[in-house]
């Protein structure tokens, strides 16, 4: 499983859905499993033209008068399928995790839940989300891959969850920048990765994603 956060930057915010077309055109290649989360203004584009879409963030208040929040609610009536949560740029505090997963699984959608360490992680897989991504903050964007740099973290966050939910699925993030860092992670024992300015930022996005793919 690949998950392609696009954040918003520049190229995000004039490509996402140039983006979106090269992910459908490598799960068509592979089969593999692969989210796009572009920015919240290509939310329902993106949606309408690649089924796998997740929003880079929701919140658990209902549809009425909440200005500037994006109710989970809302991405269910535009079909996004999920949603991150908690990413180290968007932290929410633990009640509001609470909520939100909560409100997304009450909707029917998946929860991609981020956790910065692994007791964060055992933490949150209490609640029973879809997906716990294990992220260093310091790693993020730095393009040293925690499943190189610190693979302690990962195997922690992985026996740390087998404990409490071992039915939670784990992913591995923070600067995942190439298929050699995917391949590590995998080894780890995670079923995926998260990522976003490598692939954003690939000379070759169609290229970088294909190798990605083909580690699994």
């Amino acid at each position: 499983m690949i998950v392609l956060n696009l954040k918003a930057y520049p190229q995000s915010i004039e490509k996402a859905l140039y983006f979106a077309d090269i992910a459908s055109e490598v799960v068509e290649e592979t089969g593999m499993r692969i989210i796009v989360c572009p920015p919240v203004t290509h939310l329902k584009e993106t949606a309408d033209r690649f089924s796998q879409t997740f929003a880079q963030h929701s919140d658990y208040v209902s549809l009425g008068a909440y200005t500037g929040s994006l109710p989970v609610e809302a991405l269910k009536h535009i079909n996004i399928k999920g949603s991150l949560v908690n990413h180290s740029e968007k932290r929410i505090g633990m009640e509001n995790i609470t909520k939100t997963v909560d409100k997304l699984h009450q909707n029917a959608l998946e929860s991609l839940v981020c956790a910065e360490t692994p007791e964060e992680a055992q933490e949150i897989s209490h609640l029973n989300p879809t997906y716990i991504a294990i992220e260093p903050p310091e790693l993020i964007g730095s393009g040293i891959s925690v499943s190189n740099a610190k693979p302690e973290v990962v195997t922690n966050t992985l026996a740390a969850i087998r404990k409490t939910n071992p039915k939670v699925a784990v992913l591995c993030g923070a600067g995942v920048s190439n298929k050699e860092d995917t391949k590590k992670a995998l080894e780890l024992g995670v079923k995926g990765v998260l990522l976003a300015s490598a692939f954003v930022k690939a000379k070759d996005p169609k290229e970088f994603l294909q190798g990605l793919a083909s580690v699994f």
